[in-house]
């Protein structure tokens, strides 16, 4: 009887240290969600369920989509809307292919190096007129919906409208960013106008309304966009952005078109993984993938010191790369083929040493001379990875009268180095960090994901791709596992690393790992924001899994 009760008290002591899942690994926050008709998965509930109830109504992926955007530039202005850019990866049940959207928009074509040096700068401000670049994001909606939609465009404007006017509660995380934004912003003009009407930014749970968002969200929808771009929003835009010291004209609005692209791959393991190629930063993630691949990542361990290390240094490397070549390829040449393919990256991991953590990389030698995520599935098997942001949050501070949105600033991303290929040109797209990602498997769909965070991104594609198809985690898992995060890189605009950088780890990985990581050379350092927000959607066996990160507020859902 004694030894019972011991071993009764020894059982609850161990099950009161231990998680409460009983399948998978003990970090997974929840399970994958699972259906048949469609998925959605967004950074937030109510985008969620907006695109499930276009997909109810009739509408395709890609109209729930739209929909879930528009409503996600409301209810997320810390991470996107219409005044930022979009990229997408659609994969379409008809024509059995994927297709890639760039919605990034160019700087306006008055503006040049010579003008900011001669106001004494020596790089682009973060905030204010200047890196303010044409938003593309309503565009690339309209683009979107010409190809590939099924429901009138201004039917997808509905919820979106409705919460801007009639209110809607605001969640956790965005109340948080809302609130820092509002020490950086609400000295610009009508911020506090727009986010502010109470005289303080909302807190979780206040009921929140955007009747000149509504105004403008009218306006789109009815002109499908048009206006935008040639009405009163564009010519509002031109005259807010030139009367605080920029260099728009109606033309720049007027002229911009989006991009269809072909994205890029390289073949991981049998697995072949999706990206768009610049003026975004997608490659690095396949760069990543393909000089991992020549290790056996497996043996290595989830969490291990070996495994860490090799995975930052080959991070390092790419991002030379990233560095010194990507760039809008209408104004200059990118060796995108080159850069992706497993021969270069042979080549690169020779610079890896096992044993020690580098200081710096040169890039290689192949001269000829905060942001959102989501992802919606539906029951003709079409699939759309789509990303929008603003940069920076919220974006420049900038925020034209009347129609209640903040305007991005990419530009910021401009080199003020003539000789750089992302150099500063009137009419040039900058670099550009959101990227969306997919994975095919035997020519046919098989995952939508993406990773929203700045130059986390390639990193944490790579991160998503290796969890999945080397430590065999699940949908969710993979997503919920502690991430692995270096900065510090050389930088489109010019600044060079320095010292190696510093990684950053999320909870989970051991301090036995750590302190290897610390011998092997690596400097920490952990205020180095934040590890990204993940969504993705996988198809297998005619059966879609859905999974969202617990990082955000978001929610993956099905029908």
């Amino acid at each position: 009887m004694k030894y019972f009760f011991n071993l009764s008290i020894l059982f609850v002591s161990i099950s009161l240290l231990s998680y409460d899942r009983i399948t998978g690994f003990d970090f997974a926050s929840r399970s994958e969600i699972i259906s048949t008709n469609g998925m959605a998965a967004t950074s937030h509930p109510l985008a969620t369920q907006t695109a499930i109830e276009v997909l109810q109504r009739g509408g395709n992926a890609i109209d729930a989509a739209i929909a879930a955007n528009a409503v996600l530039g409301l209810m997320e202005p810390t991470g996107c809307g219409i005044g930022g850019d979009l990229f997408a990866i659609v994969w379409s049940a008809d024509d059995k292919k994927l297709y890639g959207l760039n919605s990034s928009g160019p700087a306006p074509k008055n503006i040049s190096i010579d003008k900011l040096l001669a106001k004494n700068l020596q790089q682009i401000p973060p905030y204010g007129p200047l890196p303010v670049t044409v938003p593309g994001a309503v565009a690339g909606w309209t683009e979107l919906h010409n190809k590939f939609g099924s429901l009138s465009f201004e039917d997808l404007f509905l919820e979106a409208i409705d919460y801007s006017e009639n209110g809607f509660p605001v969640t956790e995380v965005v109340a948080y960013y809302l609130e820092l934004s509002a020490e950086r912003f609400n000295a610009y003009p009508n911020f506090k106008e727009v986010w502010m009407p109470t005289g303080k930014t909302p807190k979780k749970g206040d009921i929140f309304k955007n009747p000149q968002l509504a105004s403008a969200y009218k306006k789109i929808a009815k002109t499908a966009g048009k206006d935008f771009y040639e009405g009163d929003i564009a010519k509002e835009i031109v005259r807010f952005i030139n009367e605080q010291g920029g260099y728009f004209s109606l033309d720049d609005l007027k002229d911009y078109r989006p991009e269809w692209i072909k994205p890029v791959s390289t073949i991981y393991r049998g697995y072949e993984v999706w990206e768009l190629p610049p003026n975004g930063q997608g490659i690095a993630a396949l760069q990543i993938l393909n000089i991992l691949e020549n290790y056996d990542i497996e043996s290595l361990g989830f969490g291990s010191a070996e495994y860490i290390h090799l995975f930052t240094e080959a991070k390092k490397v790419v991002y030379e790369d990233r560095a010194k070549y990507y760039a809008d390829q209408n104004f200059t040449n990118v060796p995108v083929s080159e850069l992706i393919s497993k021969e270069y990256a042979k080549s690169r991991m020779s610079l890896i040493d096992l044993k020690k953590a580098s200081k710096s990389f040169n890039p290689g030698n192949l001269e000829d001379g905060d942001t959102i995520y989501l992802t919606v599935s539906d029951k003709y098997g079409n699939m759309v990875s789509l990303i929008q942001s603003n940069y920076r949050g919220m974006g420049s501070g900038m925020v034209p009268d009347n129609f209640g949105f903040m305007l991005q600033d990419r530009g910021e991303m401009f080199s003020l180095d003539k000789s750089h290929k992302n150099s500063l040109e009137g009419g040039k797209r900058p670099f550009h960090t959101i990227i969306p990602a997919f994975i095919t498997k035997d020519d046919k769909p098989y995952i939508s994901f993406g990773l929203m965070g700045g130059a986390m991104q390639p990193q944490g594609h790579a991160q998503i791709v290796i969890n999945i198809v080397d430590f065999k985690m699940n949908l969710q898992e993979a997503g919920d596992a502690p991430r692995i995060r270096h900065v510090g890189s050389s930088q489109p605009t010019g600044e060079k690393m320095i010292d190696g950088g510093y990684l950053s780890l999320e909870k989970g990985i051991s301090e036995e790992e750590i302190n290897k990581l610390k011998k092997l050379g690596h400097k920490f350092q952990y205020d180095l924001g934040g590890f990204g927000g993940y969504q993705a959607i996988m198809l297998k066996d005619g059966v879609y899994y859905g999974a969202s990160d617990s990082r955000k507020d978001g929610q993956a859902s099905g029908y």
